[in-house]
């Protein structure tokens, strides 16, 4: 069945795309805000973000360079302080110093209890650390709570809605690198490109191309030395991913790449071309796919 397109409505709130923003969606009662820490203060008058709801503080950090994010949950309190207050509380926090930005996720009818936004807190924080795109800096997982079936169901609508959104916001948090094909068998076959082989000194490496790039698969095996004429930036990666890369040289996770040949080189340690190297099973290399 063919994916049905979506509408939605992303407004400026500063007038300029990198202020504040809140997003709303066709037929959907969540509400969603994007929010600069440096912005947090232009935001007292707003009476939605006073209401219980879960928030994610997404920044670097200083020690690997890696995405970083917090997810955590605020519920409203009697002196009408929720969401924002949270935010302020965590801006004056020194430990939580690294994160640039906040995005929230309330309702128009303010209508998540303790409950609600307890069992989101923990879908989230699932689908995050699942995903392993961004290091999540939450030290314990939040608990599940204890729901109906029927309101189980209503929250993983909720939950599919907030991950539209938070990727139209800029933020994949929920989106593993390297989607697969839907099948009742297990299978690492790509549902989009596909599975390319990297074709050099016998290493057996798979990878395809995705809308971000290019992913090197899970199982894959890399050189152990790298060659002087090694990128810098390749070098670099290597030494970023070492704890995904095993005793035997197996790559333990999918790692994402800006090209193929960004994805050869960190894979064949020596400056390479992917466009020649990443070839088909019948021996196609990738510059004649298309």
């Amino acid at each position: 069945m063919a994916m049905r397109g979506k509408s939605i409505n992303l407004f400026l709130m500063d007038g300029e795309p990198g202020g504040r923003i809140k997003c709303t969606l066709a037929n959907w009662t969540g509400v969603a805000y994007k929010i600069p820490r440096t912005a947090l203060d232009l935001c007292k008058e707003r009476d939605d973000l006073k209401q219980s709801g879960v928030y994610f503080l997404f920044g670097t950090s200083d020690q690997t360079g890696n995405n970083v994010v917090y997810i955590g949950q605020a519920g409203a309190r009697k002196n009408g302080e929720g969401l924002l207050y949270r935010l302020l509380e965590h801006k004056r926090n020194p430990d939580k110093d690294y994160w640039t930005e906040a995005i929230v996720f309330t309702t128009s009818n303010n209508s998540f209890g303790p409950t609600e936004i307890s069992y989101l807190e923990n879908r989230f924080c699932g689908l995050a650390f699942a995903a392993k795109r961004y290091d999540v800096k939450n030290g314990n997982d939040p608990t599940h709570g204890n729901i109906t079936e029927e309101k189980e169901s209503e929250l993983e609508e909720f939950v599919d809605y907030a991950r539209i959104v938070m990727g139209t916001l800029g933020h994949r948090v929920f989106e593993p690198v390297a989607a697969v094909k839907p099948t009742t068998e297990v299978s690492t076959v790509p549902a989009d490109e596909p599975l390319l082989y990297f074709n050099r000194t016998n290493l057996k490496a798979t990878g395809r191309r995705t809308s971000e790039g290019f992913v090197v698969l899970k199982g894959s095996a890399v050189v152990e030395g790298l060659q002087k004429s090694c990128p810098e930036n390749a070098v670099k990666l290597r030494e970023r991913y070492k704890d995904k890369i095993n005793a035997d040289h197996i790559l333990t996770e999918d790692i994402l790449f800006s090209s193929p040949s960004a994805a050869a080189a960190f894979v064949g340690g020596a400056s390479l071309s992917g466009n020649e190297l990443w070839k088909t099973s019948d021996g196609i290399s990738l510059k004649n796919l298309d």
